[in-house]
């Protein structure tokens, strides 16, 4: 009797529980869009009065410094003028109340602001929403140079990349959509001119697994490391197994501390087509093999990947944030011969 009024009574505090969390989430909710609407009306309220005057830079600056001693004085910290800027930034980057989203926070917009290419914080605040991204995970993406890097996995000739970013986010609907190139590990803390070893990657992958699956992208769920394959008495192991549930099948991951070899293919290639025969189930389409290298020849990969009935990838990894200066020429390269077409 007493352990079922205990169990009971456990119950009662589980559900107690979970009306409070969701009160909390609900309220912090309300909060922070009442918070986002009342600053996007400040930027509002500001651009409308500077655009009476003739000199307006000057005369907003002016207002600006002047509205900051004023406001912090009667409600407190907050109305700093760079925070008064940013309200002000704000309203010019979204002069449509109602194309924010609301999901988003202040702090997510305020990281938002510092990108000036309006495709590429489009990008950045769909995939933000679609993700639900971290205000913390949101500067991890944009300090790797996500947008860039999935804009140049496509190739230069898929163009349509860049718009389809803008307006939608990283939609996954074909394999290819998964794949990124560079990928960027900096949070294993490895250094870049430390030898490794494909044992000791894998290992701090594995200890590092939710940023990985961070890193790897949307639908991801790990399935396991050294998933045996055994073949004729003679046993083999895929570095690492993922299932992805927006395509519906198994990501098989190699790992390679070195150039990519075209034996390294042929072995992914007999792991997939075992998963396809014995591991898939009815609802699964085929698995898909990436080959994570330290570097490939973009012809050998060709000649190597080329023809394959079962769907491989290679990519590269880097052990520090790409350069991003570089990633940026490229991808305006990519832009400027977009618009020409």
């Amino acid at each position: 009797m007493n352990q079922f009024v205990e169990n009971n009574h456990i119950d009662v505090y589980a559900n107690i529980k979970r009306l409070m969390e969701q009160a909390r989430h609900d309220v912090a909710k309300k909060v922070n869009n009442i918070l986002v609407k009342t600053y996007w009306e400040i930027g509002r309220i500001i651009i409308v009065d500077e655009q009476r005057h003739v000199n307006r830079a000057e005369y907003g600056k002016r207002l600006i410094a002047d509205l900051s001693k004023k406001l912090t004085k009667e409600y407190g910290k907050g109305f700093s003028k760079s925070n008064l800027f940013y309200m002000r930034s704000f309203y010019l980057a979204y002069p449509i109340f109602q194309t924010l989203s609301g999901k988003l926070t202040w702090s997510h917009y305020l990281e938002l602001l510092s990108i000036e290419d309006n495709d590429k914080r489009s990008f950045y605040e769909k995939e933000t929403e679609n993700a639900n991204w971290s205000v913390r995970e949101l500067k991890r993406q944009i300090n790797t140079s996500l947008f860039e890097r999935l804009l140049l996995s496509s190739g230069d000739d898929n163009k349509k990349k860049l718009l389809d970013l803008a307006l939608k986010g990283n939609e996954i609907t074909d394999p290819i959509d998964v794949i990124k190139d560079p990928y960027v590990f900096e949070f294993l803390g490895i250094p870049d001119e430390k030898p490794i070893m494909e044992s000791d990657l894998e290992k701090a992958l594995i200890t590092h697994i939710e940023n990985f699956l961070l890193e790897l992208g949307k639908g991801f769920m790990y399935v396991g490391s050294q998933q045996r394959i055994t073949l004729g008495n003679i046993h083999y192991y895929v570095d690492m197994v993922f299932y992805n549930k927006i395509l519906r099948s198994y990501v098989l991951i190699e790992l390679k501390t070195a150039k990519l070899m075209p034996e390294a293919v042929g072995q992914l290639n007999m792991y997939l087509n075992y998963y396809k025969a014995e591991v898939n189930d009815e609802m699964d389409n085929e698995p898909i093999g990436i080959i994570l290298c330290a570097s490939k020849d973009s012809i050998q990969a060709e000649y190597a990947l080329g023809n394959l009935s079962n769907q491989i990838f290679a990519s590269k990894y880097t052990l520090y944030i790409p350069d991003k200066e570089q990633l940026a020429e490229q991808v305006e390269r990519v832009v400027k011969e977009y618009k020409q077409k």
